[in-house]
């Protein structure tokens, strides 16, 4: 049996990893876009390093588009496997996948504007709208903590792993040659205390484990502290500053969380007096789906929802769908909240409130999640003077803050304390993704001091045998 690496290898997104049986069934865990590349993310994206044809199926974690953004890519190219996913991946995959689809649709019909101006080729985009709806009819939705035979002698049981909603490890059972082999790929490991979703469950003992590394090397602050630094946040830049507290937020749990921890602050009489307005369709979609979904929600949460049934809505709080209503977001003088996708700030709506609001210094950038470093998020959290948005250098006047208290992200301790329900002494070997090298080699060092045996650090398509 073999095991190869075509994304988040040494690296944070792009996520790709095809186990190959003895008898050359091909299964592909998870199929997402590279984001933050620079000029070389639309060929690493265009370019598996695999035939999508030879793809028996594919087995999807969860529904973040570094995860699952290539599915219609590789439908595109061919692959017609059943994808598996738990129910709430997939009500997501089916606005996410559409909204990826019309944002590389915009970006290619602006960028081929520019170049029938310079008389170069025409390119086309990734996928189109049509792409991404075709691909939803491959979807199945096996239950969590059930097991399926999904190819012959290959069983799939989801475990949560509470990164998202619906999100999940994916344990393999794989019986060949008289022997049985158990794989985990645990996809994104989630907080022991999130805000919304539950913490993540324990999965079956493994003999190898394909696990993340995103925060391997650092500790996140403790909730209680977070809630009052975003109302510290909140007061000085929009009441003592009488700025805009703008906030780049991943449209998918990171909207959700932001807007839940205002909510509470609205219930106990403490948010200021102030609009706060979300400005992403995709976000909006979202939190209705979040809503749909309350069996993967938290005791917190489903205690305070006897008090306050909605929480994702307060009377301030404005979600916004139509383009004109974003762009008057632009002209308000008044101090305010927008929470705005993409996270990273490489797409999106975000980009426009960045322009507007960078060089002032009476707003604050408020970052609460992970940015790939060569990203327009990642150079302000750099601490870059200038940036450019929209090919415009722009000063970074406004103040830069960063809470990370509020990434769906386990820090080392807790993806340690997910690992742990594993006999260490079981483990035959461990494969560390989704992660950049240095945080990667720091990682590799506790796991071996909680008592891992062999940890390997794989890079960009290269095959490992599992003896």
């Amino acid at each position: 049996m073999k095991i190869s690496f075509h994304g988040a290898a040494r690296t944070v997104t792009g996520s790709k990893h095809i186990l190959t049986t003895d008898n050359g069934k091909k299964i592909l865990l998870d199929c997402g876009l590279f984001q933050g590349k620079g000029k070389e993310t639309d060929t690493l994206n265009r370019h598996f390093g695999f035939d999508p044809k030879k793809i028996d199926c594919l087995v999807l974690s969860h529904a973040h588009i570094d995860h699952s953004g290539a599915i219609p890519l590789l439908y595109k190219q061919g692959f017609r496997g059943p994808v598996f996913c738990t129910e709430a991946t997939f009500d997501l995959c089916k606005v996410m996948l559409i909204d990826s689809a019309h944002i590389q649709e915009n970006d290619v019909f602006y960028l081929n504007k520019q170049r029938a101006i310079e008389h170069k080729e025409l390119i086309k985009p990734l996928y189109t709208i049509k792409d991404a709806t075709e691909c939803l009819a491959l979807f199945q939705t096996p239950d969590l903590n059930k097991e399926y035979e999904i190819l012959e002698g290959v069983f799939l049981t989801f475990t949560f792993v509470g990164h998202i909603l619906g999100s999940a490890a994916i344990n393999l059972k794989i019986i060949e040659n008289n022997k049985t082999t158990r794989i985990c790929y645990t996809g994104d490991i989630g907080r022991t205390h999130q805000q919304i979703i539950k913490k993540p469950e324990p999965f079956p003992q493994a003999d190898y484990i394909i696990t993340e590394s995103t925060y391997g090397d650092r500790l996140h602050e403790e909730e209680y502290h977070a809630e009052h630094h975003l109302l510290e946040i909140v007061t000085e830049t929009c009441i003592k500053n009488k700025g805009k507290l703008i906030i780049p937020a991943f449209s998918l749990g990171r909207t959700q969380e932001i807007v839940y921890a205002l909510d509470k602050l609205e219930t106990k009489g403490l948010l200021p007096h102030i609009n706060v307005y979300v400005d992403s369709p995709l976000s909006t979609n979202a939190t209705e789906i979040v809503r749909k979904h309350t069996e993967y929600f938290n005791k917190e949460i489903c205690k305070y929802m006897k008090e306050d049934p909605n929480p994702f809505g307060f009377n301030r709080l404005f979600y916004i769908r139509d383009q004109e209503n974003s762009k008057a977001l632009n002209k308000l003088t008044e101090p305010c909240i927008i929470i705005s996708a993409s996270g990273m700030m490489e797409a999106g709506r975000i980009k426009h409130h960045l322009a507007n609001n960078i060089e002032n210094p009476k707003n604050t950038i408020l970052i609460v999640g992970y940015c790939e470093p060569s990203t327009l998020g990642g150079r302000i959290v750099a601490g870059d003077k200038t940036v450019k948005i929209f090919g415009q250098e722009y000063q970074v006047n406004a103040r830069v803050e960063i809470m990370d208290s509020y990434s769906a992200h386990g820090d080392y301790n807790e993806m340690m304390e997910y690992l742990s329900c594993q006999n260490v002494n079981k483990v035959r070997k461990i494969f560390l993704v989704h992660g950049n090298y240095d945080v990667q080699v720091n990682y590799k060092e506790r796991l071996l001091e909680m008592g891992f045996k062999k940890i390997v650090i794989p890079d960009m398509h290269t095959e490992h045998i599992l003896d």
